[in-house]
């Protein structure tokens, strides 16, 4: 066997292992397999970006399902890959082509998306290198990219059937418009944030009259787009203006009143100025009252020639000059302080501006109803539970989808326009001539789809979809997807309806939503706070097995996660332990002279019994605790409690393996000549599982300490994981063992409240109560006094007493620690004593403020609750330290 290093170090074994396993592609799924399959779909990251904490947590709790699907004989599939993030690639492109004095457009559109594709190639796989070097068990052979041909059929598909079936349709309808992208975005795509503006309340003259009306308004600079002034139908305060013009200021323009329920009587003044271009309740008022819709900013939010003399300006320079003029007229009736939600783009953080846009839209309410259906009909459930409510109540008031983008980086909307008849003609392949009036004079549509658009296709587009292939047969509906709730309606929603639209059944049967990754502050990770945690930092300082148990361990479902560099070490400590076990075992197994380690070649670690047919009570134990413990971590893992799997696991591994196997077996290791005896076999074999178990967690780790092992034909990851087999539980076993860790644990108890020196070897007298406990003891009476660190264990027939010692009495056994032979007895009284009298001051000081009736009748419930458990905390303690001062005297 090959010498293990001294110490464990993460970074000289985990990139050989990411590697071997995907050299030797261990993780490819088979379409025509007759297992029974397990499959799910990467949220596809972003092209342009690395991993971050939330990606890792994401990983973390895939792979470990992937991985322990994969050990239970599962034909899994976890399919990676990368969306082609239209405005976020863009941009990057675009910053880079600005640094070298080039603009897009001076490039032309062709030009362009070559440099993007050139970005692309040179700079798109950093996150498939970094999940790589992570280990994720992803398929790479079917890795998709959202812009791969097969995806962009896929999607020239949908878009082409929806079409057809009325659902696509073009319009002028208001957008959410981001000057510095300069495209539509969805609603989804705008970040609402509190913001301390001002209501502006200006003067609107009647015309032909001395009076005037007062509107107010948060974005002054939309007035002169003004179209009319709405009052309600039911305010008697204006009926004779019904039928009037008020003139519009600044513009010399008139503008009709109109009745519309847009005005709130009870609102402000009850008057309210409609400008249909610019705001979406004031566009409906529009089109319900005929009135024009008059744009009066830019695509890049500088007001143009409709503006009249403010052309030319930016839209909040223009909103300084349209103040000072009203003012400067006597129209600006007042300023008030006023909060509201400001819309920001998600992307670039610029404000965003409702404007009147040419657009595609998709008819979301008859795909919405379906994707509701789904899910009502149990076809796909949310962990947790609350998330159902909110994905209805979102479904429910859904508005449509505007799905064109103003960009040239994405899926170009397949639909030409004739330059002859004006017509539009969609089509999946480009048309040779216009179907309506024969022209050849077609050009396609500007416009790129939403990427959200090819996103909602993921699941059944990688699969091969239109096409019936094998995989989308073998693989669809995949079994689950696990992601953030931050795109639970930009992508699971949408892959809910798409998915139920065009193959008939939801794409998967279960979504988790998993917590997000807070600061050790319990602050939300962002640049700006700078408190960023980089995985890739943390795995290189900790390992990545150490970074990945961490946020399991931590992963309760609803709760959001506290990452801190303490727990992290906590787990860096733990896979510590875990060498060190394997490094004791290795060098013992040498030393030992035996033969090396075979495993067995079912791969089927059993218990063995020895010559004689007996097997040993540790043997026993740890087998019937790894049958019972694997169960548990199944359990777990179906209901994605990941934090109870991996406490499970950490207790089995350090407290039952390490601290209590292990140590037991060390008593019966012995020089041996050829084959390894069962006492031996049974150790590596329990060893064996024990890594499996932990393998889906900390799967580098564990693949190195299993190769070490003994000698293997495949990777830990293909080997079976242990099963739960209640014929292998032994309740006997436990029951005896968990006698003979009460026995030890109540020594070292005792020793550690008489303050015995840790080093020191004492005497211990034991009384059973009953011949098992008698049996048992004397049997393991080596193993009491070396874990208790016992000069000598003597079992008595008579009931212990107290004279001379302190004796500890339980219902089935008692033990007692002679004082001459454990402490300085002078010394030690002493020391009670005065700890005696302090916990008797620290009780009469509670006892006067809880007999004190004024402080009672005034104090918080929780105060006076938090002095009565304090109260019976110091008697408790009180009590324990005179009884241990009475055994003394």
């Amino acid at each position: 066997m090959e010498e293990i290093p001294k110490v464990y170090n993460p970074s000289e074994i985990e990139p050989k292992w990411a590697q071997e396993w995907v050299e030797k592609r261990l993780f490819e799924a088979a379409a025509d397999s007759d297992r029974p399959m397990f499959s799910l779909v990467i949220p596809p990251p972003n092209v342009t970006g690395s991993l971050h904490m939330g990606h890792m947590l994401e990983h973390t709790e895939i792979d470990i399902l992937i991985r322990w699907k994969r050990m239970q004989g599962f034909n899994t599939l976890w399919l990676p890959g990368t969306d082609h993030a239209g405005i976020a690639t863009q941009m990057v492109v675009e910053r880079q082509l600005a640094e070298q004095g080039l603009d897009r457009r001076k490039l032309g559109r062709e030009a362009f998306e070559k440099k993007v594709w050139e970005w692309k190639a040179q700079s798109g796989d950093t996150i498939k290198k970094q999940m790589v070097r992570l280990g994720t068990s992803c398929d790479w052979s079917r890795e998709r990219f959202t812009l791969d041909p097969g995806l962009s059929r896929a999607v020239r598909e949908v878009f082409v059937r929806l079409y057809e079936k009325g659902l696509i349709y073009r319009g002028n309808y208001i957008v959410n418009w981001c000057p510095r992208c300069q495209t539509a975005i969805s609603d989804l795509e705008v970040v609402h944030e509190e913001h301390q503006g001002n209501l502006f309340h200006i003067r609107y003259p009647v015309a032909g009259t001395e009076e005037s009306v007062i509107v107010a308004t948060t974005r002054p600079e939309t007035m002169l787009g003004d179209t009319a002034v709405a009052v309600n139908p039911s305010d008697e305060r204006y009926r004779k203006f019904h039928g009037r013009m008020a003139r519009l200021p600044l513009m010399n323009r008139e503008i009709p009143f109109i009745t519309d329920e847009l005005a709130d009587p009870a609102f402000g003044t009850g008057v309210v100025k409609v400008t249909p271009a610019h705001d979406a309740n004031d566009f409906q008022a529009g089109l319900r009252n005929n009135l024009p819709q008059m744009v009066v900013m830019d695509e890049s939010g500088k007001m143009n020639a409709n503006a009249g003399v403010y052309a030319g300006l930016d839209r909040f320079e223009a909103r300084r000059r349209v103040l000072a003029d009203l003012k400067e007229q006597g129209l600006l009736e007042k300023i008030e302080p006023h909060t509201h939600a400001l819309g920001r783009c998600q992307r670039c953080k610029t404000v965003v501006e409702p404007r009147l846009s040419t657009q595609w839209f998709v008819k979301v309410k008859p795909l919405a109803e379906n994707a509701i259906r789904a899910v009502e009909e149990g076809r796909t459930r949310f962990v947790p539970d609350n998330w159902t409510k909110i994905y209805f109540d979102w479904m429910h008031n859904m508005h449509d989808w505007c799905i064109s983008r103003q960009l040239w980086w994405g899926h170009r909307i397949p639909a030409w326009h004739c330059q002859a008849c004006s017509q539009v003609v969609v089509a999946r392949e480009e048309p040779g001539a216009c179907p309506h009036c024969k022209s050849g004079k077609l050009e396609q549509d500007p416009d790129v789809l939403d990427t959200w658009f090819s996103s909602a296709l993921w699941p059944f587009s990688t699969l091969g979809w239109p096409e019936r292939t094998k995989d989308l047969e073998a693989f669809y509906p995949t079994s689950l997807m696990i992601t953030g709730f931050d795109i639970l309606f930009f992508w699971v929603a949408r892959m809910m309806m798409m998915g139920v639209e065009f193959l008939g059944e939801a794409p998967f049967r279960t979504v988790y939503i998993h917590s997000l990754v807070r600061d050790a502050e319990r602050q939300k990770m962002s640049k700006t706070r700078g408190n960023v945690v980089n995985p890739l930092e943390v795995t290189e300082k900790y390992g990545t097995d150490a970074v990945r148990f961490t946020l399991a361990v931590m992963a309760a479902p609803g709760t959001d996660i506290v990452l801190s560099e303490d727990r992290m070490a906590s787990s860096r400590a733990f896979a510590n332990k875990i060498w060190n076990a394997a490094r004791f075992l290795f060098m013992s197994l040498e030393k030992s002279g035996a033969e090396p380690w075979t495993p067995p070649a079912d791969g089927n670690c059993r218990l063995l019994p020895d010559a004689n047919g007996q097997m040993s009570l540790e043997d026993r134990w740890i087998f019937s605790r790894l049958t019972r413990v694997a169960g548990e971590i199944g359990t777990a893992w179906e209901a994605f409690r990941f934090h109870e799997a991996a406490h499970l696991i950490y207790h089995f591994f350090w407290h039952e393996f390490c601290d209590w196997y292990l140590e037991l077996k060390k008593l019966s290791f012995a020089p041996v000549q050829g084959p390894l005896p069962p006492a031996w076999e049974n150790l590596c074999r329990a060893f064996d599982l024990s890594l499996r178990l932990l393998h889906p967690t900390m799967p580098f780790l564990t693949e190195e300490l299993w190769q070490r092992l003994g000698p293997r034909q495949t990777s830990i990851a293909l080997a079976p994981f242990p099963t739960h087999d209640p014929a292998l539980v032994d309740e006997s076993a436990e029951k005896e063992m968990n006698l003979l860790q009460e026995i030890i644990g109540n020594i070292r108890n005792m020793r550690a409240e008489m303050r015995v020196d840790a080093k020191r070897k004492i005497p211990v007298e034991l009384f059973a109560a009953n011949g098992n406990v008698s049996r048992l003891s004397g049997q393991y009476s080596q193993a009491i006094q070396r874990l208790a660190n016992l000069s000598a264990l003597k079992l008595v027939a008579e009931p212990l007493t107290t004279e001379g010692g302190a004796v500890r009495s339980l219902p089935e056994f008692s033990v007692k620690i002679a004082l001459k032979d454990a402490v300085d007895v002078e010394a030690e009284r002493n020391r009670l004593k005065k700890e005696e009298e302090k916990l008797q001051r620290d009780r009469n000081a509670v006892r006067a403020r809880l007999q004190n009736q004024q402080f009672l009748s005034k104090a918080p419930k929780d105060v006076v609750e938090s002095l009565r458990q304090r109260k019976e905390e110091l008697d408790v303690k009180y009590a324990k330290v005179a009884e241990t001062l009475q055994n003394l005297n």
